[in-house]
Formats: structure tokens, sequence, C-alpha cells
């Protein structure tokens, strides 16, 4: 006899039970027409995961229940297998709240099928608490219930059995993390093997992130060797977010053979029914569908800004965007993207120049404009920030302690930063008129040391590329140009000039420039922040006397010394980002825009911080005198 499987990849929207009911009816009423035996949905597939603390509002989760009540009685002549909260009312969880688990049903004929647990389903054993997973705060774990039934483990991780056509087998099934095993003391899989099962499932809530699903391959397909037993992956697509990160969901749901032989992978942010054939006699899949994702690097980056991109702003309600182009390659391909989703009718660009912007980058702009075809206006500030400047020193300031009065002098720096909070007083203005939000177009360099203006340039509905160094802004930019337009859109001098925030005269194009020198600060900085052990800045002057950093931090060979001359000079460069990086540009992320996460470190949630002093150790004093004395 053979079982038809079916993971169905859907689109699951967060906080909203009703939509997903509707979604998972659609997809049992798929099944049913394609006389598929077992359905697999993804986990928390009812109300989704990235929910905040509307977690703890009993009438959503009232509403869940009774949605996961209807999907268990639509389950007549066939298996659903489905992920949604679980209640134990009669217990709490250690905030006081009524117990909740992260649970996998598993209906069949209307009813809900019953394994090794006092409950009719299956509870998530292992329960993330890294990066922006939170998972502890609301759920309530199999761990800590096997504690309190102070019954081993094994006792409570077993399969559960179905009848297909009068035939039974046991299906082993996993949520999420369950799977992950590399850094669990207990090992899902392997419990559900020896106790009988005869196929694994795994349903997940995955978020995307570079190098992810190689690395799932890897894990799900070793422990499918390990445990000789087929495994299905059910994944789903969309957006979620937790206020500071907006994360995709790609879906990519797969099946691995009993060797670990990856058969088949579901196509990324594309809703899926993924079909295959199981035979519980040999425990050996067959796929209906054969489809392998294979999406170079580049292409990840596109498909999940993208994806994320237009799903987060259909779901606040935007349509129109409008977008400060400078002439420089951030707000270039910022624009490029925008008009890609929304349409060219749909955004606004404005080049709002000083004086210090040079004939160069005012001209590129409009070229840009002019090749997406697009709508493009001029608004010069330099009257304005003349006018606000003159206002500053000129306003009588009365001191009644003294009973005196003084007016201020401004700095350099701070006339600079008139002009870029002058530039965001447009764009906010010119957004109310023309309707939807800004953007920010700030890239994760500038964002990492806070190389924007508090109240400025680091504001906006989006940050688009936040999550994006400039080495992978100036790849992503050629790919617009090559493979999503077809044309350059994007001129070929965006790509050539030095980069420059154009505020003064010592800082323009061809003058100055930006501070940062992106081909080697993007991988110090990178350090920093995505390392899984971050390296300090003891970590950076250890490897910069070993003679290993480039290598190590992975920017080119020989840069560090064509830049820094001396080791005084290099010290004198760290101890400057790093005290940018870890001081006030700590305060700006706080306030900065969410951010499409595509990094295993995107700032907001999945980098938790708080704002402290700059801080070198004991070791790297010690080292930084041995350097200096040399």
């Amino acid at each position: 006899m053979t079982v038809r499987f079916a993971c169905a990849q859907i689109e699951v929207v967060p906080g909203r039970p009703d939509i997903n009911f509707a979604t998972i009816i659609d997809a049992i009423d798929k099944a049913k027409a394609e006389n598929i035996d077992i359905l697999i949905l993804p986990e928390l597939a009812v109300p989704g995961y990235f929910l905040g603390d509307l977690w703890e509002q009993p009438a959503f989760l009232d509403d869940c229940i009774e949605y996961g009540k209807r999907i268990i009685a639509a389950a007549d002549n066939i298996c659903v297998i489905f992920g949604n909260i679980a209640l134990d009312r009669t217990k709490h969880n250690e905030d006081g709240r009524i117990r909740k688990y992260n649970a996998a049903f598993i209906a069949q004929n209307g009813k809900l099928l019953k394994g090794a647990l006092p409950y009719p389903y299956i509870v998530k054993t292992s329960l993330p608490n890294y990066r922006e997973f939170d998972d502890s705060r609301y759920f309530h774990s199999l761990r800590k219930l096997r504690e309190e039934m102070a019954v081993p483990i094994e006792e409570l991780v077993k399969p559960i059995s179905i009848t297909i056509r009068q035939q039974s087998f046991n299906i082993g099934i996993m949520i999420c993390e369950d799977g992950w095993t590399t850094n669990y003391s207990i090992n899902i899989p392997k419990l559900l093997a020896k106790n009988g099962a005869d196929v694994l499932c795994n349903i997940s809530c995955s978020p995307f992130s570079l190098q992810k699903n190689p690395k799932r391959h890897q894990i799900f397909g070793e422990q499918a060797k390990d445990c000789h037993l087929p495994l299905l992956y059910c994944n789903n697509v969309g957006v979620q977010n937790n206020g500071k990160n907006i994360f995709t969901f790609d879906g990519c749901s797969c099946t691995y053979q009993n060797d670990g032989t990856l058969l088949t992978d579901s196509p990324a942010y594309e809703e899926h029914f993924l079909k295959t054939n199981f035979d519980p006699n040999t425990k050996l899949l067959t796929n209906e569908n054969y489809i392998h994702n294979n999406y170079s690097e580049i292409a990840e980056i596109y498909n999940a800004v993208s994806y994320g991109t237009r799903k987060f702003l259909k779901q606040i309600g935007i349509s129109k965007m409008t977008i400060g182009v400078s002439g420089g390659i951030d707000s270039a391909l910022t624009a490029a993207f925008y008009v890609n989703l929304l349409g060219p009718g749909n955004v606004l660009l404005v080049n709002m120049p000083s004086k210090f912007n040079s004939p160069l980058t005012k001209n590129l702009a409009l070229m840009i404009a002019k090749a997406l075809k697009c709508n493009y206006c001029i608004m010069p500030i330099q009257e304005s920030v003349d006018h606000t400047n003159t206002q500053m020193t000129q306003t009588q300031i009365h001191d009644y302690e003294s009973n005196s009065t003084f007016s201020l002098e401004l700095s350099p720096l701070a006339r600079e930063n008139i002009q870029a909070r002058d530039r965001t007083r447009i764009l906010a203005a010119l957004a109310s008129a023309f309707g939807g939000g800004f953007s920010c177009n700030s890239n994760k360099a500038e964002i990492t040391v806070g190389y924007a203006t508090f109240y400025g340039d680091l504001t906006g509905v989006l940050a688009m590329i936040g999550d994006l160094w400039k080495n992978q802004v100036y790849e992503l930019a050629h790919y617009l140009n090559d493979k999503i337009f077809e044309r350059k859109v994007i001129p070929d001098e965006i790509f050539t000039i030095s980069p420059s925030a154009e505020l003064s005269a010592e800082q323009t194009v061809g003058v100055g420039g930006d501070p940062i020198v992106y081909e080697y600060h993007d991988y110090l900085f990178r350090a920093f922040i995505e390392r899984w052990d971050k390296a300090s800045p003891l970590d950076i002057l250890y490897w910069y006397k070993e003679g290993s950093l480039e290598e190590i931090i992975g920017c080119q060979s020989g840069i560090i010394s064509k830049i820094f001359p001396t080791n005084k000079a290099f010290i004198d460069d760290l101890e400057r980002w790093w005290k940018l990086f870890s001081g006030f540009a700590v305060a700006k992320r706080i306030q900065a825009p969410p951010i499409i996460s595509l990094s295993r470190r995107a700032y907001g949630y999945d980098h938790r911080e708080a704002q402290l002093s700059p801080y070198f150790s004991l070791k790297y004093h010690k080292l930084k005198e041995e350097l200096l004395r040399n």
C-alpha cells in the first residue's frame, strides 16, 4: 500500500486566525480532491508565530482554539496534521497566565488522535530563546511538562499511530526546533525512531536567513540517515515581524529519503502543494513533483528583500513611497526596488540639494528618475537651511538663574545635521501629500556606527537595505540592472563615484567622501555583529598582530597595510569605530525603522543591546601597549 502525503506550504498571516483558517480549509479541500491521505500544515498555522504579547489576550486565544476545532471537524476522510496554540486552563505558566503550548494536532475523521501525552496533541519540546526567538516567554515546553510528571522523556516522545485503508503505521511528529538537534541535549528524531516511528515529519514556522537552508539540509539529512527513516519538512511562506525586524518565510518545504538524500523542495516564497508517496513496508518516499532550489546568494537576497518589502507594505496598507535620491548607490538601489514593487506611478523621487551637492550627483539623481520612468522633483534646501542656521545663532536665550542672555554657536557637525534633518522634513511632508510613506536608505555599515543623523536620515517606514553591507548593496544594484530590469536603471557612474554625504565642503564627491572605507570596514563591522561569538576589540587586535585579520574577517588581502601605515593608525581607527558602535550608535539603532532581516544578526530584536558606555578589556589594553611600543 502507498500512502499519499502532501505538505501544504501556505501563507500564514500573523494575528489573523480567520484568514489562516480559510486558507487551511482551502488546502483540505484541495487535498481531498487530489486523494491525499495525510495533509501536513505548518507550525502555528492558525495564529502565526511572531505576535508579541498578543499571546496574552484571552479573546484571541479563544478564537484560535475555536478555529482549531473547525479544522478538526473538516478532517473527514482525510488525516490533517496542523500547528496551533493549545491551552490547559487548569494550569498556569510561570508568569501566572493560563498555560499555553506550541502544539501539533493530528485530526482524522473529525477527531483528534492521541499519543503518549495526557493531551490529544504533541507539545513542542525545545523552545528557542536566542536571536529573535523568545518562546519561553509565552509557551510551556515538553521538557518542563516532563519534570512536572516525573517521567523519563522517552515515555512522552512517541510517534502517533495512523491507519490508512486498514493499514497502520507510526508517524513521528516534530515541531520546528525539535529537529534542530545540534545544541540540545534531547534528540527528538532519535527518540521517535527508537519508539517505533516509520516516517518523520517536521512542521515548522521557520524564518529565512542567509545560509540557513543548506544548514537545515545538512542537519535534517543526517537525521534521516541516522534514523534510517524518511523525513518530511513543512514550512510556511509570508512575512511576520516583532516590531523591529521583518522576517520573510521562504517555505522551501522538502522531503528527505531514509538515506538522507534531499529528494525535492518547494519553490521559495510561493504557496505550494508538495506531494509525496510513502511505502510503510519499505519506508521509502517517491515524490510526485521534483523541484530543487539552487539560488545564488545575491538572488536569495533579492528574493527576500523584494518579497519582504512587498508583503510588509501591503500588511500596513502602504501603496506609495517617497524616496530621497542623492545620486548615490544606496538611494538608487532603494528607488529601483520600490519602482519594481509598486510601479513607477506610485513612487516619487525627490532630490534635495544644498550648495555642497555636486552637478554630477544631481545629474545622476535625474538620470535614475528618467530610467525608472517615475515621478521626480527637485527641492533645494539651502534657503531653509540658511534660515535655520540664522535662527539658531541669532535667537537670544535667556538664563533666568543668572538673569543674562546668550546665543548659540553651531559646530560644523551641527550645520551638517541641520541639512540632513531638513531633508527628512521635506520627505515627511511630501509623503503626506503624495500618500504612503517615505523610505530609510541606510545600509548596515552606516547603521553599525551611527553614520546617519539622529532624527534625520535614519527615519522612515522601513529600512529596506538596513541588513545589507555596502559591498552587498553594490552587488544587488548590479543584479537589478542585469536580471530584473535588464537595462541600466542605475547608471554606471553611480558604481564608480566615491560615496559621500555631501554635507560640507570637506565632504563631497571627489573630496573627502565617507569616512568609512567600505572595502575594509564592512568586514570589520560584520565581525562586531554577525559572528556567533561576537568579536571584541581584543580579538581584532590579536588577529591584526598575528597577521590573520584579513583572512578571518574576509576582506581582501593587503588592504590593511594599504590603509594603515602604522600600528597607531590601525588602533586609532579601531577605537574610533568601536566607541561609536557601542556608544551613541546604539541610541540611533533603537529609534531606527524596522529592518528586512537577512543575516543571522540583523539590528533590532535579532541583536538585543543596551545603551552602555564603550568598554575595552584588560587584555586589550595590554596588547595595545605592546603594539604601540613597536
